[in-house]
């Protein structure tokens, strides 16, 4: 069942991951919180990946949380602790969180192409991306506070990254939907484009064709930032930079440059 919520086909190291539920405006139930991981940590073990691009089948990118969730939680009940996943020892512990993290886990670039509804929970899966690409059109939400919940699946964490805290108060406090346009101008998605998934896989592929040592090392370096001190995080650009000068893929980077040729690297092992 999670396999049938989460579709992944892999092309030139290019992982192209849809959510599959367009029915249900690719909404969240069990099924869908255990696809999403048990995506994300195959993923994570696939040395051919070089890219993601995420999105959603059909019109919308995710609403959110399938309307029966609502309906459970009159009873105390959380559908998304029934959904059966593979192990962790990340940070993200509760379903929703790792359906979200799990992206923002990977190794790789993840890009996020967003258009239709991202609300609540479906907003807070494309948070663990590292770059969102909107339609101008797409409506965005911080929504879980109409519900009279707060947004539980890392978005209280991420969210003040990328748009501020008081950008981000607002938002969770009034669960106002904001356009694709609105949220560039914020900092709530990297920008906007007519056809974000096209945009999404010419930005991936683009990526893709680059030393993917240096992509991993850039990744891991600006994830630290903000997040160690200055004295760490300097040490570990030295650190990255000593391990790729002279390593067979950057050089292959500069003769594929000089010789005016596309590069061919090999794998990360």
């Amino acid at each position: 069942m999670s396999e049938q919520r989460v579709c992944v086909t892999v092309t030139d190291g290019v992982a192209d991951v849809r959510l599959s539920r367009p029915e249900k405006r690719n909404a969240l139930d069990p099924a869908m919180f255990a696809g999403l991981v048990t995506a994300g940590e195959r993923l994570k073990d696939d040395r051919s990946v070089r890219v993601v691009v995420l999105s959603g089948e059909g019109p919308d990118f995710c609403a959110g949380l399938d309307f029966g969730a609502f309906r459970a939680m009159a009873s105390g009940e959380r559908l998304s602790a029934t959904a059966q996943l593979p192990p962790s020892d990340g940070p993200a512990k509760a379903a929703g969180q790792r359906a979200a993290y799990a992206w923002a886990e990977l190794p790789v670039p993840v890009i996020a192409a967003v258009r239709g509804n991202a609300l609540g929970g479906g907003l807070q899966i494309a948070l663990g991306a590292d770059i969102r690409i909107v339609a101008p059109d797409a409506r965005l939400s911080v929504m879980e506070v109409v519900w009279g919940l707060i947004p539980d699946m890392t978005g209280t964490q991420l969210l003040p990254e990328l748009v501020g805290r008081d950008v981000a108060k607002e938002l969770t406090l009034t669960g106002r939907v904001v356009t694709g346009e609105e949220a560039a101008a914020l900092g709530l998605c990297t920008r906007t484009d007519p056809d974000p998934r096209g945009a999404a896989l010419t930005l991936a592929r683009e990526i893709a064709g680059r030393n993917p040592h240096a992509v991993r090392a850039a990744k891991r370096l600006l994830d630290m930032a903000g997040r160690v001190d200055l004295a760490d995080g300097f040490a570990a650009e030295q650190a990255e930079i000593g391990a790729l000068i002279g390593s067979p893929n950057q050089v292959e980077a500069v003769a594929a440059n000089f010789e005016k040729r596309p590069p061919v690297f090999g794998e990360v092992p």
